[in-house]
């Protein structure tokens, strides 16, 4: 039979190489060529066929490979021959007859490249020798991790076959796609004789998992006692998993929180043995199902090598059958087949060079990376010279054959699977469904701001209670408005966003169900999940927002009035959603109340705060007084055992008594639970409904306010007893029977309706506006506070403050003598009261001159006059009136924790020119700019306490008024660098200013301050 098309090809590009290197091998000294004889020495089990490298199902493969290559040697002047000896003793294999078969290989033959062994001792001890001989060790062996550090033992080994790590490196990319991320558990049979072949292959598994990060439980007998939800691997024989699976179906272990693979490489437990069909792993060798394990095989993937099927593949495995005249899986065989292979391109490649076939290094250096057609399939050597492998997973693809389908085909070279394969287990459908996470929301992609909805009314009477809900009403700080809903924008839209009373959510298995099928439940009466947020600290759920707020608002609104056929609109509503909830995967909503019926734009209402039972459950205090307010609407059994002692239906019987309850209050409209006569708090109704005692506490029921069919639905719904408590479908029937003119005018009452929203909306519209004024008042105020009365009004007109120079000014800066020190005597606490105290006093009194109050920064206290308005010359007259004013206000200021200090001020005036603007975006400041600000400062850090300190240039300015007694002091250096004659303001007298220069060139004497006189000017 001709050789397969690809090792042709192989062949081909070799032996084009070594034609053109033959001309310089193997010739003698009288120019004759003579053939390079090439030895191929292989050491594997030679008697024990089930070894899957055993020399029966090897040995024909690699002199496939040898007839192969015959032609490309021949005319290269190559010759291969082969010589084996056996790795096994007894009928397994032995570490000890490997090496010493290995060492008589090396002395009587000396050959050129070891092929084998398989078994992982031998080829441990032999790789050793043919590391220290330096010669090319290739196996399709040798599967434990250990190999893979080459550097220390095994510098000559190359794996062209599976190994453990390549398999735990595909688990660990199964785990990274479907947010396996926490633990694992492996179970495995290791019976610590022969080749321990289950360990070894479970070794990979172990360490790349333990190398991602996961917490990995070692089980060496079968037993799940104690484990916790996981992956689970298996690896042992198919007896073992059929013990596993029966004690996990036992334990309900089947139903989804566990993921079972089994680790079965060559695929043997799929096969046809005995009675067992192929591809039915379930049945014993007798064909038959023990113990219902079909049913539990549902949650199993087979995880085995991929069986290359390409036409190449299957002509060698045709051959080989003919050669060893036994038909068995034949990969084993077609790896050491294509390792040959490989080590002929690497040979050709360093002979090519000018190299020998003893240049191992140079060698097995051409082998790491290569990649090319082998009998196999692509063989793809990674940079450690082990081989990329390939990964099949097996599901059951048929519920009612129970038969396995595989053809997944998953690789371990940076991707596990490709998206174009044609068959993807359900079970995996659902895992990947799960890690992908599509509800996620980021913190930052929600858009917050001042777009709360807000709502002017009486507000619900539970708006303190009802924070737990997400269409609680709310009121503000004034007790005025109510929000519906807390919002934010999602990609463009409002939403409503319910907090989680949680520091961080744990993403088990549960949760993220719960998640999906918050996804899956769409219903429009339901409202619509959105998804959620588990970025710590901002746990929340974002879903569909209703602008009209939530069924008690509507209720407790007296302005809006509702008529029967209105009312059983809403009825209808909360039905349908409800039954439809029933009989979805949810099953129930377990905290059914008024609060979560919320109402669309359309006057649609929706049901909210469902399903998610684990990610909202936190912790509440039972002495909370908001707590017993919202379980008005819970039934006595869910009060007296929780609901994680009930079942689904009795979850489903606890939502008819809070649908009753709803009843209630939507025909009385007196509130959650109204007692007529009665005046309870909400703790004390939730006591006597938990204690059950005979007659049962139960609401009021009216029947002026409402039909007998209804109060009798009322009752039924609220029984004691659950099997008198109807269904969501037979309260639909019961409905239609006593509203059956419901439907008729149904249109009428939506056209009245909206007239009558219409009113409501004018009058809303009126008190917002009104709202709105005196908010914007409040709002202009404090804008006055912060900037000039006229650079607020450019503001507000959208126009650009321009910077502005003012020729002359007066600038006042004062500060606390000794505050430092004072402060250092008192608490942080004492000192802001003390400024404030102060401040509060001299922004009073300013408010009596024209000036313009500029910044306090700690002690000190900063006004203008002459600006943003000009006032002519009197801006030294303005500021020295009020100095004089603050001076004595500070005589007797009282400080309130040392009341027997007094403070004292030390003043310094300056006038000048300046430049003012306003500064920044953010907290825009009114600053003044110039040599102006400095030197008033200067004269205000040079002055003494209780004193006015002025300089020449205002009492050049004051001299014009003549109505301020001042005092000269003399010459002063300041910092700014203008030598200028302070002095000291004494006071005013009638009219006459006092002002007397220093000698010409005289060193001035310190002055100190006069008393100042009675002023008679204003």
């Amino acid at each position: 039979m001709a050789s397969p098309t690809t090792s042709l090809l192989v062949v081909a590009a070799v032996a084009l190489s070594l034609s053109a290197a033959s001309s310089g091998l193997g010739e003698g000294a009288n120019g004759s060529a003579a053939a390079t004889v090439v030895t191929v020495a292989l050491v594997l089990p030679e008697h024990n066929p089930s070894y899957p490298w055993a020399l029966p199902r090897v040995g024909p493969a690699v002199r496939l490979a040898l007839e192969a290559l015959e032609p490309a040697l021949r005319a290269a002047g190559l010759s291969m021959r082969t010589v084996n000896a056996t790795s096994e003793l007894n009928g397994a294999c032995s570490e000890s007859v490997a090496p010493l078969q290995a060492v008589d290989l090396k002395l009587y033959h000396d050959p050129d490249v070891l092929l084998g062994p398989g078994c992982v001792y031998p080829a441990a001890s032999v790789g050793r020798f043919a590391s220290h001989w330096g010669l090319p060790l290739i196996t399709a062996g040798a599967v434990a991790s250990d190999f893979s550090h080459k550097k220390e033992h095994y510098t000559t080994l190359v794996r062209t076959g599976p190994s453990a790590p390549k398999l735990g490196a595909f688990a660990a990319l199964l785990h990274e796609r479907f947010n396996w991320s926490s633990r694992a558990a492996l179970l495995y049979v290791d019976r610590k004789t022969d080749d321990r072949p289950f360990y070894f292959t479970i070794e990979g598994v172990y360490q790349e998992l333990r190398h991602a990060g996961l917490t990995v439980a070692k089980e060496i007998t079968p037993s799940l006692c104690a484990l916790p939800p996981s992956v689970i691997y298996i690896c042992g024989p198919l007896e073992m998993l059929h013990q596993i699976l029966r004690l996990a179906h036992y334990e309900s272990m089947t139903l989804g929180d566990y993921v079972f693979f089994y680790v079965d490489v060559f695929g043997e437990s799929l096969r046809a043995e005995g009675n067992r069909e192929a591809g039915k792993p379930w049945q014993s060798k007798e064909g038959q199902d023990p113990g219902g394990l079909q049913e539990a095989f549902r949650t199993v993937l087979v995880i085995t090598y991929h069986e290359p099927q390409n036409p190449e593949y299957q002509s060698f495995q045709s051959q080989l059958i003919l050669r060893a005249r036994r038909e068995s899986n034949n990969l084993v065989a077609g790896c050491f087949h294509d390792g040959l292979l490989l080590y002929a391109m690497a040979l050709n490649e360093t002979l090519q060079e000018g190299g020998t076939k003893r240049n191992t290094s140079r060698i097995l250096e051409k082998m790491k990376g290569r990649k090319f057609q082998g009998v196999t399939g692509t063989v793809s050597m990674d940079d450690n010279n082990d081989r990329d492998t390939d990964f099949n997973l097996w599901a059951m693809a048929d519920v009612e054959s129970g038969k396995f389908q595989g053809g997944w085909i998953c690789s371990g070279r940076g991707s596990p699977w490709s998206d174009s394969s044609p068959f993807l287990p359900r079970k995996l459908m659902l895992e990947k469904e799960l890690a992908s996470m599509l509800w996620r929301i980021r913190w930052d992609e929600l858009q917050f701001g001042s777009s709360e909805r807000y709502y002017k009314g009486a507000g619900s009477r539970l708006t303190l209670s009802l924070r737990g809900s997400s269409y609680g009403s709310l009121m503000t700080a004034h007790g005025k408005y109510q929000i519906f809903a807390n919002t934010g924008l999602f990609k463009g839209n409002v939403v409503a966003i319910k907090h989680v009373n949680k520091k961080r959510i744990e993403l088990t298995r549960q949760v993220l169900f719960e998640l999906k099928h918050m996804r899956d439940v769409q219903f429009n009466h339901l409202t619509r999940f959105i998804g959620a947020c588990i970025d710590p600290p901002n746990i929340c759920i974002v879903t569909e927002y209703c602008p009209r707020g939530s069924l008690q608002d509507v209720l407790e609104n007296e302005s809006i009035n509702l008529d029967w056929m209105f009312r059983y609109s809403l009825i209808n509503d909360i039905v349908k959603g409800m039954a439809f909830l029933h009989n979805s995967i949810i099953g129930y909503h377990g905290s059914l109340k008024s609060s979560n019926c919320v109402v669309d734009s359309r006057f649609v209402l929706k049901i909210t705060d469902y399903g998610l039972a684990s990610f909202r459950q936190s912790s509440e205090s039972e002495g909370n007084h908001a707590l017993y307010a919202k379980k008005l609407w819970t039934a006595p059994e869910l009060l007296q055992k929780g609901p994680l002692v009930l079942s689904p239906l009795a979850m489903q019987k606890a939502d008819v008594y809070s649908f009753g309850i709803i009843l209630q209050e939507i025909a009385l409209r007196n509130g959650a639970f109204y007692i007529e006569g009665m005046d309870l708090s909400p703790k004390e109704i939730v006591q006597k409904v938990r204690n059950s005692q005979r007659p049962h506490f139960r609401p009021t029921v009216d029947l002026r306010l409402h039909s007998e069919e209804l109060a009798l639905l009322m009752e039924r719904c609220w029984a004691q007893d659950l099997t008198e408590r109807p269904d969501f479908a037979q309260i639909k029937i019961f409905i239609r029977r006593f509203n059956k003119e419901g439907s008729a005018s149904i249109l009428d009452n939506l056209l009245s309706r909206m007239e009558q929203y219409a009113n409501n909306l004018e009058k809303l519209v009126e008190e917002r506006t009104q709202a709105y004024l005196e908010e914007k008042r409040k709002a202009e105020n404090l804008l006055y506070q912060i900037l000039p009365h006229s650079v607020a009004e450019q503001l507000k007109r959208g126009e650009t403050v321009q910077a502005e120079a003012f020729d002359c000014v007066t600038i006042y800066f004062s500060d606390i003598v000794g505050f430092t020190s004072l402060s250092a005597e008192s608490t942080p606490m004492q000192v802001v009261t003390l400024l404030n105290d102060l401040y509060t006093c001299f922004d009073a009194i300013i408010d009596n001159f024209d000036v313009y109050k500029v910044e306090t920064i700690g002690d000190a206290y900063m006004v203008v006059s002459g600006l943003p308005v000009r006032n002519g010359k009197l801006h030294a007259h303005e500021i020295v009136r009020m100095a004089l004013a603050l001076l004595e206000a500070v005589k007797t200021f009282r400080i309130r924790h040392r009341p027997n200090e007094q403070l004292r001020l030390r003043v310094g005036i300056h006038s000048g020119p300046v430049c003012a603007g306003v500064v920044g975006l953010k907290m825009p400041r009114y600053c003044l700019f110039g040599d102006t600000v400095n030197t008033a400062s200067r004269m205000e850090s040079s002055g003494e306490a209780l004193k006015i300190h002025v300089s020449s240039t205002t009492k050049e300015n004051l001299d014009e008024f003549g109505c301020f007694e001042l005092e000269l002091r003399g010459d002063v250096e300041m910092k700014v660098g203008v030598s200028i004659l302070p002095g000291w303001v004494g006071g005013r007298e009638g009219g006459e200013a006092v002002w007397q220069p220093p000698p010409h060139q005289a060193a001035p004497d310190p002055w100190l301050p006069h008393q100042r006189g009675k002023g008679r000017c204003s």
